[in-house]
């Protein structure tokens, strides 16, 4: 009982940290958007949303955006516009400043007759803060730098400087007349339950034109980041499930070991099978409930002291905690215990009276195959319960259960070696009893060196993800990451630009063509909307796409099938995300429709895209052939030095058409999000290491009863104390060292599995795991040895003996 309450306590104490943790993830990251959910539209949107929203009790804006000029004397300059209403934005803060820092929040927005502006405007036109800008038909005030804005995104409306002015000052402007390419953004924030129907209401009712925008697909750079956080906290859980386990077989075989001749003397007295195994059942269902509930409770308790200790660690308010934890760990110690003490306990009801004269040791039966068979498929259902990913679940559940397949295996023949070899062993008696205790207590001697494994590959996989799969994760946003965004480079202009950048010291800058074309013909047929189901698919074949031609693919994406490109020929590679939602496969023809011409090619390849890594990017990329005609300007990403910043007005004065985009403010905040996950991860394995603690502490106690009353007998024959300590002590040495071996190897097997199809990046195999697990497996068995062995000490050989007899 006492097991099963640690075993749920820590799976509830994961579950609820995981929940709140990765339900506040995604509610900051919702700041991303502005709000919880937003609706692009290219015309306002209608009543009836703002009834309905309201109605389900959540708040509303709509802004607008959209390019034009701002003149400033003679000085003229395009930029995105933005006007924006009171209680912009629902999620996350502005940031302003009146010099050239970073900025500070602000939950003001700009006063009727204001305008805040980049800081990059004022460079371009020569002004400065109270210097009026004119706005179409309306003269503002400059009053405040922006520095941040929550759902600026990456479109391409917002990389030109940004204004952002009162919506109440923008009719006065004249500039929504006919023709004017308006963008509504319409942003819904409440409770979660009240975003997803106000969701399921508004997305039939969208139309062409208009796109619904969540966390799901409104920022891809985004997207990476929170899932790869819920894979990390999945694989969290999944360890504390699998230890739990281990647990409950170990505590359950435990039992039955010590109740088999009470069972034995019940049979003696009459008692049926049916009625023992009723009465196990009846014991057992009281012990899995209350143990169960006890323990998610206790996780509660545990999950809110953890929180509360570091508090610092977790810089946000964290939700409410939810009742699905709760009833995961009680559903997880009830099938805990079924699947995996019945098949111990099974063995209990088949007890034969003639067991209390002979005490000759059971075999496995059938049965208890049956059980643990069941126990299995129950596993890998809670996996996929918890992970909700099938491929980190099979990656982790088909690492540990073939390890403790060839764990046992690698027991039972190294057992052979010694059965072997142990009799040419001279000298050391302690040395004699060691290898004679291993090979005697073959069954048990495997089944501790495969629980001592399991436990140790465990806490060895959470080392090795804390430190090489986070560290891994993090290199994924390098400190030289591009945070500058260079577009609308002419042709004429390409060779100048990037001999610009390369004399002042920045370094592999791809000045990549930028050619738009809608997708048209699929395999020589027309392609359209009402050909798909999945709205995304509907909205990439409504849009035109940024295209781009290269004679190769960027060594930065890799190809996941298919073959690289063939400069002379007509083919695309696309990205494989995107081929997926259009239903697109190697060898098929797509036309696309270029400034009026038709282009096919044949898709060739398709490959992952990191896009956040802020490097140029496109879902297709072409051969020289297919584009290199047509009408293009260029764009390029690039890491700009803090001491370099004074170049880029030297660069817009050089070429005045250039539009430079910073996303300094978006890598931080992408940098935040990844700074919470970590901790947050940090803070789930340093709770789920102490749970695997607890179970390498059972696994070692598993046999305390058979090795008390061995040593009882050797020490009847005349063995000594001094010679016990050596070769129990020797025999654990032994076992802890393969264990840890063992350990290492399956860890390194099941870390490097997760990161080449799971987190999908590299870490680099080491030598620590090996010497790590082999010092913790032989130090732990050892200290578990020092405990069984005092208690041996103590107990005198005869009363021992009588016990047992």
């Amino acid at each position: 009982m006492l097991g099963l309450l640690i075993a749920v306590a820590a799976i509830t104490s994961v579950g609820f940290l995981a929940d709140r943790v990765g339900r506040a993830l995604e509610r900051d990251a919702g700041q991303m958007l502005g709000g919880d959910l937003k609706i692009d539209s290219d015309n306002p949107p209608p009543p009836t949303w703002e009834a309905q929203a309201k109605g389900d009790g959540l708040d509303t804006v709509v802004t607008v955006q959209f390019p034009s000029m701002a003149n400033a004397g003679e000085q003229s300059q395009l930029v995105s516009l933005k006007a924006v209403p009171e209680g912009y934005p629902l999620r996350g803060t502005l940031r302003t400043t009146l010099d050239a820092g970073a900025g500070s929040p602000t939950s003001d927005i700009p006063a009727p007759g204001d305008v805040w502006v980049d800081a990059q405007l004022l460079a371009l036109l020569g002004i400065g803060l109270g210097d009026p800008l004119t706005l179409g038909d309306s003269r503002f005030t400059v009053t405040r730098i922006v520095t941040y804005e929550p759902d600026r995104g990456m479109q391409f409306v917002n990389v030109a400087p940004r204004a952002l002015i009162n919506a109440t000052d923008l009719p006065a402007t004249g500039l929504l007349g006919p023709g004017s390419r308006l963008d509504y953004h319409f942003l819904v924030a409440g409770a979660d339950a009240s975003v997803k129907r106000f969701e399921a209401w508004v997305t039939p009712k969208l139309v062409k034109g208009q796109r619904l925008d969540t966390l799901e697909t409104g920022r891809p750079e985004v997207r990476r980041a929170l899932d790869r956080a819920q894979r990390f906290l999945a694989l969290v859980a999944l360890l504390a499930v699998l230890i739990a386990s281990v647990a409950v077989a170990l505590a359950a075989r435990r039992f039955m070991l010590r109740h088999r001749d009470g069972i034995a003397v019940m049979r003696c007295l009459g008692a049926g099978q049916g009625q023992i195994a009723r009465m196990l059942f009846a014991e057992f269902a009281v012990v899995g409930v209350g143990a169960s509930a006890a323990g998610a409770l206790l996780g509660l308790g545990v999950h809110a002291l953890l929180i509360q200790a570091l508090a610092g660690l977790i810089e946000t308010e964290l939700p409410a905690p939810t009742l699905l934890p709760a009833v995961q760990g009680l559903v997880v110690g009830i099938w805990l215990l079924l699947g995996f003490a019945l098949p111990s306990l099974a063995q209990l009801r088949h007890v034969p009276p003639a067991r209390v004269l002979r005490r000759d040791l059971q075999p496995l039966q059938a049965r208890g195959l049956l059980g643990y068979t069941a126990g299995a498929v129950g596993f890998a259902a809670i996996i996929w319960w918890f992970a909700g990913d099938i491929k980190l679940g099979a990656t982790v559940a088909g690492g540990f259960l073939g390890a403790f397949v060839l764990f046992a295996l690698a027991g039972a023949a190294a057992l052979w070696v010694l059965e072997r070899v142990r009799h040419r062993v001279t000298g050391s008696p302690a040395l004699r009893f060691a290898l004679a205790g291993l090979v005697r207590r073959r069954a048990a001697t495997i089944t501790q060196l495969c629980a001592l494994a399991i436990g140790i590959m465990a806490l060895l996989l959470l080392t090795m993800t804390r430190t090489d799969l986070i560290d891994g994760w993090q290199r994924t946003l390098p400190a030289d990451a591009p945070n500058r965004f260079l577009i609308n480079i002419q042709p004429d202009q390409r060779e100048p630009v990037a001999t610009f950048l390369t004399q002042a010291g920045i370094k592999q800058a791809w000045l990549a063509p930028t050619i738009r074309g809608r997708l048209v013909q699929l395999n020589g047929r027309n392609i359209g909307a009402d050909q798909y189901d999945e709205p995304r698919a509907k909205r990439l074949v409504d849009r035109e796409f940024n295209l781009s031609y290269a004679a190769a693919i960027p060594d930065y994406n890799r190809i996941v099938s298919g073959r690289p490109l063939d400069p002379q020929a007509m083919e695309v590679s696309m990205e494989s995300d995107i081929a997926k939602t259009l239903k697109l496969a190697l060898g098929d023809t797509l036309t696309f429709d270029v400034a009026g011409e038709l282009v096919t090619v044949t898709v060739t390849s398709t490959r992952t895209v990191a896009w956040d890594t802020f490097q140029v990017n496109f879902f297709a990329i072409l051969t020289p052939p297919a584009l290199a005609h047509a009408p293009q300007t260029f764009l390029t990403s690039f890491h700009l030095p803090p001491d370099k910043v004074p170049l880029l007005p030297k660069l817009v004065q050089a070429f005045p058409n250039l539009t430079v985009f910073d996303v300094d403010a978006i890598l931080g905040q992408l940098q935040g999000v990844l700074d919470q996950v970590v901790n947050a991860v940090q803070l789930l394995f340093g709770f789920t290491l102490a749970a695997g603690l607890l179970v390498l502490g059972a696994a070692l106690t598993a046999t305390r009863d058979e090795r008390t009353r061995e040593a009882a007998l050797l020490r009847a024959l005349g063995a000594t104390r001094g010679q016990l300590a050596r070769a129990q002590r020797i025999e654990l040495l032994a076992i802890g060292a393969l264990a840890g071996l063992l350990a290492a190897a399956g860890a390194q097997a099941i870390a490097l599995g997760l990161s080449a199809f799971v987190f999908d990046f590299p870490i680099t195999p080491g030598v620590w795991p090996w010497l790590l697990g082999c010092a913790v497996g032989m130090l732990g068995a050892w200290a578990g040895g020092i405990l069984a062995l005092r208690g041996v000490l103590r107990a005198p050989p005869l009363v021992t003996l009588r016990e047992a007899a």
